[in-house]
């Protein structure tokens, strides 16, 4: 562990190799302004095998980010075949291969542990900036991107954008993991307390769910035990349960999404999907959509284009401008059924070879490495939990942020380098 404080490790990694990989969760609030971090990051890569053409076979990180890589860009390679909207698939499997630079790159930049904990401090110190305008913002109607959208809190990422609660809901182990680092339980249990309100007011239930995950990963983090981690639980059943009432009594904006979900409680199929705002049509729409097209799937962001061919009638789906084109559901809103309409049986298999060689590079890792890529592990499960409502990860903007999570994930649990003597920088 480094001997300086997080605000020195802040500024260090800041005047570093690490400012491209920061900038990506920096500017995810501004659109396509992320993708200056990824061009860094190719021009850093190209610079590396240029002046050494065998370094990524040497790094363990790297070389298990672009395995990961292959079988995610693989499976969508396998889609493009016969895919129902050719351009589509195939801009979409173009764009994704940015993301095996950026993989690279972040691997070599952070290749030392002290690397590791300032990218970790600087990543949370931008979640601490989205938490602090979403909290302005819901106090006064306004924040650093204007006013709120009226139904849900949007937060930095503007009226127009609403991925308030996904991105904070995803990136916040990061600001958790600095919170406990800097200031002890107290400060993770404030800090927890502070992010809490805008998720919930950001209106997005899957976010909610993977808010709780993460709230799950570090009280078994800090229990230790599972006795004391199903009493933390209890306590923090308590906790959230209050939060919630105060947000029911002052919020109408979480008030409407509460009574939204309250339909689900009846038991009946149609309560039911009311309350996930139609999504068991989606889901069943899925399954008969894998079933016509088995082997490689209807192609990578070819869900909408063909969610019409296999539709019930009357599905509400086709008569809305849900994607702007009045096409059908833009995505399966769910991972397992993105990868298996999308990319097939093939693409499935992919996708699940993947998360084994993850699991076992992990589990393999040992207890140092795997705390110290704790942050970025949490953030991972809990975004591709499968009991959970998801953002389509082939999308340029959430697929961007997965990817990233990756690459940084890859880069601190094979660190290939120790930290140079605190006399000489980290």
């Amino acid at each position: 562990m480094s001997s300086r404080g997080p605000g020195a490790l802040l500024k260090a990694g800041l005047a570093s190799p690490l400012l491209p990989i920061w900038l990506v969760p920096a500017l995810l609030p501004l659109g396509r302004s992320a993708e200056v971090g990824v061009f860094l990051a190719l021009v850093g890569s190209i610079l590396l095998v240029v002046r050494e053409p065998t370094a990524i076979r040497h790094h363990p990180g790297a070389r298990l980010f672009l395995w990961l890589f292959a079988a995610y860009a693989g499976a969508a390679l396998v889609s493009v075949v016969d895919a129902v909207s050719p351009a589509k698939s195939w801009g979409t499997l173009a764009g994704i291969l940015r993301f095996a630079p950026l993989g690279v790159y972040t691997c070599f930049a952070m290749r030392r542990p002290g690397k590791v904990r300032a990218m970790w401090f600087a990543t949370a110190a931008v979640v601490a900036l989205w938490v602090a305008d979403a909290w302005v913002q819901a106090l006064t109607g306004y924040g650093l991107a204007g006013a709120s959208d009226p139904a849900r809190l949007s937060g930095i990422f503007g009226a127009t954008n609403l991925k308030l609660g996904p991105a904070l809901s995803a990136l916040a182990p990061f600001l958790l993991w600095a919170a406990r680092e800097r200031w002890g339980r107290r400060g993770l249990i404030l800090t927890f307390l502070l992010a809490l309100g805008p998720v919930l007011l950001s209106g997005s239930r899957a976010s909610w769910i993977c808010y709780a995950l993460v709230a799950l990963a570090f009280l078994w983090r800090e229990a230790g035990t599972f006795r004391r981690f199903a009493v933390a639980c209890l306590g923090m059943g308590a906790v959230v349960l209050l939060v919630g009432a105060l947000a029911w009594q002052v919020s109408p904006r979480f008030r409407d999404r509460v009574a939204h979900t309250l339909p689900a409680l009846t038991g009946t199929s149609a309560g039911l999907d009311a309350a996930l705002t139609g999504r068991l049509d989606i889901w069943t729409t899925s399954l008969r959509l894998y079933a016509a097209h088995p082997i490689n799937g209807v192609g990578v962001r070819g869900f909408r284009v063909a969610y019409p061919s296999v539709a019930s009638p009357g599905d509400h789906f086709l008569t809305i401008e849900k994607c702007g084109d009045g096409e059908g559901a833009c995505h399966p809103h769910q991972v397992v059924l993105e990868a298996a309409t999308e990319t097939g049986t093939l693409g499935l298999l992919a996708w699940l070879a993947a998360t084994v060689l993850a699991v076992r590079v992990w589990w393999k890792a040992g207890p140092v490495a795997r705390e110290r890529a704790f942050p970025a592990s949490v953030a991972l499960f809990a975004i591709f939990f499968p009991l959970n409502t998801h953002m389509a990860f082939y999308s340029a903007w959430w697929g961007l942020l997965t990817a990233w999570l990756f690459a940084v994930w890859c880069a601190a649990l094979l660190v290939d380098l120790p930290d140079l003597e605190p006399s000489r920088g980290a």
